[in-house]
């Protein structure tokens, strides 16, 4: 890690007759301008969409007094001084060109939060990674509660950080879900303590390459205060760590599925332990939790509960609410969640593994498997994935427009596992690939949806693909 020292705070930023352009409405959009607004900034939204719903939210930010132009993302208000954009807009659009040549800032929502933040506010300990990070932060979360803090899962888990930041409610710490989009537009961020989860290529479309993504995830350990969490198993997490400017006496703290060893956290004959934050880390080690108190005990959920165990006790929380947070945690739905058990097979439904790193992980936690997969591939392929996979397959139902890709990979690398390419991409398919599945299964495999693709050339979003697959495995039950 760097040896520079890095303040925790920012720069005081006075909005008060300011023109500040906001980029987009939705979940970040509306609570930025109106934030703004409320500090006697001179806010205009500018959105590409106009749609009845865009003109809804417009209406009820222009009873405030925001100035609201729809259908226009593109174009740079004239005299803005500062944009405030939502996570979605990619770096390339002409606004930020535009504001590259002006010389004006852009913050993402994450940026004004932690600008916005009160002296006393709340560290934040905050998750990135490829897969994993809304399973890890909600564990986290549950151990902070569990050692009697007061805490909430923030950020891109679905609530945002300005109205936690701004509002009523005062927390001892928080635990917070930051994507690659989100870092990318925060500077000045300085958690207390972050973990990347792991890396793998997604959203290059919009970083535009592996390298960008890469170091947009390594802003997390910028100035960091008393631990860098990295996956041993994954280097490139363990480099963004070296690369890293902390706060003079942080630490790398790195997880491992193995014997941990000094500064690590592990397992032990099927028990968590802490190899970090213990007197005389060289001898001795903290038993956390049994690995059957992490509901699934999925190798790669295994490593969710040691990130979030890592965090959690470098904000010095005891070994017992490590233990007692994991076992009232709960997975949200469509997580390696378990379905049914039918006629001595049990049905899986991961439609969050949405793509190649997160099927391969999800994969690898049975043995025989007949797998349904397929969607749409977002550039992606699938040598990898199935070459590391194909020992544990007894059979593959495709579904999806980007089938193909998958079926020429089992092509290559297992031959012999039985595949069956349903030829239609309707939701009516779901009952179909469930149906064929059953007929592959034999008593002791798992019928596993873990798709490696995106769900929206057949389905409104990955919530809606699991529950498909729910509902046909009911119909197959009744």
């Amino acid at each position: 890690m760097g040896s520079g020292k890095v303040t925790t705070g920012s720069a005081p930023f006075d909005f008060q007759g300011k023109h500040v352009t906001v980029a987009g409405l939705g979940v970040s959009g509306i609570p930025a301008a109106k934030a703004l607004h409320a500090r006697g900034a001179l806010v205009t939204v500018v959105n590409d969409g106009d749609d009845a719903r865009s003109r809804e939210q417009a209406a009820g930010l222009e009873a405030l007094g925001i100035t609201v132009r729809l259908g226009d993302g593109a174009t740079l208000p004239e005299g803005t001084e500062l944009i405030v954009t939502t996570p979605g807009w990619q770096p390339g659009k002409p606004l930020f060109q535009a504001a590259t040549e002006a010389d004006v800032p852009v913050w993402g929502d994450v940026e004004l939060a932690w600008r916005l933040r009160g002296p006393d506010a709340a560290p934040w300990l905050a998750v990135t990674g490829t897969n994993g990070k809304t399973t890890t932060v909600r564990m986290l979360a549950a151990i902070l509660e569990a050692a009697g803090l007061r805490t909430a899962a923030v950020g891109n888990i679905g609530v945002s950080l300005l109205d936690v930041v701004l509002g009523e409610e005062t927390y001892d710490v928080l635990a917070v879900e930051l994507s690659s989009y989100q870092l990318h537009w925060a500077p000045s961020l300085r958690a207390h303590s972050a973990a990347v989860l792991n890396l793998a290529p997604d959203h290059l479309d919009w970083h535009g390459s592996m390298e960008a993504y890469a170091a947009d995830k390594g802003r997390i350990y910028e100035g960091n205060q008393v631990a860098c969490v990295y996956n041993v198993a994954d280097k490139a997490t363990e480099d963004l760590v070296r690369e890293a400017d902390v706060e003079e006496g942080c630490r790398a703290i790195g997880f491992t599925l193995g014997t941990p060893g000094p500064s690590q956290l592990g397992v032990v004959d099927g028990i968590l332990v802490d190899r970090a934050f213990v007197e005389n880390r060289q001898k001795n080690a903290q038993e956390l939790a049994e690995v059957s108190d992490v509901r699934p005990p999925a190798p790669h959920n295994i490593a969710n509960a040691l990130a979030a165990a890592a965090l959690a006790r470098a904000f010095g929380v005891p070994a017992q609410a490590v233990r007692d947070g994991l076992r009232s945690f709960r997975p949200d739905a469509h997580r390696i969640e378990h379905v049914a058990d039918l006629d001595g097979v049990a049905y899986v439904d991961d439609s969050k593994a949405t793509n190649t790193h997160a099927a391969q992980a999800s994969l690898a936690a049975y043995e025989s498997i007949v797998w349904i997969a397929g969607g749409l591939a977002k550039g992606a392929t699938f040598d990898e994935l199935v070459a590391a996979s194909a020992k544990r397959l007894r059979a593959v139902v495709l579904i999806g427009a980007d089938r193909a890709l998958i079926r020429d990979a089992l092509a290559r690398h297992a031959p012999e596992v039985p595949v069956v390419d349903l030829d239609r991409t309707d939701t009516g398919a779901m009952l179909q690939a469930v149906t064929e599945a059953k007929r592959l299964a034999v008593a002791g495999d798992t019928v596993l949806l873990a798709p490696a693709c995106a769900s929206m050339d057949m389905f409104t979003n990955y919530n809606q693909r699991g529950d498909a697959f729910a509902t046909a495995v009911g119909e197959l039950r009744a």
